[in-house]
């Protein structure tokens, strides 16, 4: 792994993110599944917004009156290994994801970046990334 991967592998950048969901119930089933592949799980629900994380909230989802259509947002998650981020494609597709890009190695961002796309159920590109290369 070089530096830069190694960096971004064990350094956390952003503390938390939230996007708006029109379907709150259906991205929250579609989020219990693909986060749950990769250890993580709902750790609050406060009706209108869900957190989730593995010990406290991360990334969340949430919903409000009016909320409209939103830009496409992109989240990658981490993951401790290629074939988690392997399980985890193909629980998206099962779950009801689009796929943009099977699970693969990334050279262009760095040699051991692979990585798997897939669109949410909200229009999202959704990633699963491991910086350890395909073993």
């Amino acid at each position: 792994m070089t530096d830069v991967g190694a960096r971004w592998h064990y350094r956390r950048m952003i503390d938390h993110l939230g996007i708006n969901c029109t379907d709150l119930p259906r991205a929250a089933a579609f989020y219990d599944r693909i986060l749950g592949v990769l250890g993580h799980r709902r750790v609050m629900d406060v009706e209108v917004a869900i957190g989730y994380g593995t010990e406290g909230p991360d990334f969340w989802i949430s919903t409000f009156e009016g909320v409209g259509p939103n830009r496409e947002v992109h989240v990658a998650f981490s993951a401790p290994d290629a074939a988690t981020v392997r399980a985890w494609h193909a629980e998206a597709i099962a779950a009801g994801a689009e796929s943009l890009h099977e699970p693969r190695l990334w050279p262009e961002y760095h040699p051991g970046y692979y990585g798997a796309f897939v669109r949410d159920t909200e229009g999202n590109n959704i990633e699963a990334v491991c910086h350890t290369g395909d073993s």
